[in-house]
């Protein structure tokens, strides 16, 4: 029965709308996608404690969380800053393509 069960051809269709054929494809996708998204978020909290720090209107607690949400927010933005030069260092020293013309197209400023 078990025979029966793993011998029989299994076949997916893929989906419409995706053009993914690469295992690898997907992972650069992911990761660029992630970048983007850790960075946005890490821009968004620091301008939440700027907004939060201008409110505090000389409150001390409010002063400190606002101060505390700015800190965490850059080192959010180091973080992401060096996880994509430490992907970029890969790239040209292993020659594989981790966030590149494989992944997601990023927007150009021309």
């Amino acid at each position: 029965m078990l025979e029966k069960l793993f011998a029989a051809d299994l076949t997916v269709a893929q989906p419409t709308g995706i053009r993914i054929t690469d295992v690898g494809q997907l992972i650069s996708a992911v990761v660029g996608t992630l970048l983007i998204l850790a960075a946005l978020m890490a821009f968004l909290f620091l301008i939440l404690g700027g907004l939060q720090w201008i409110t505090s209107g000389g409150d001390k607690a409010a002063m400190e969380a606002a101060r505390n949400k700015i800190t965490h927010a850059i080192v959010g933005l180091i973080i992401v800053g060096a996880a994509w030069a430490i992907m970029m260092l890969v790239q040209s020293f292993l020659g594989v393509n981790i966030i590149g013309s494989q992944g997601i197209n990023l927007p150009k400023p021309y």
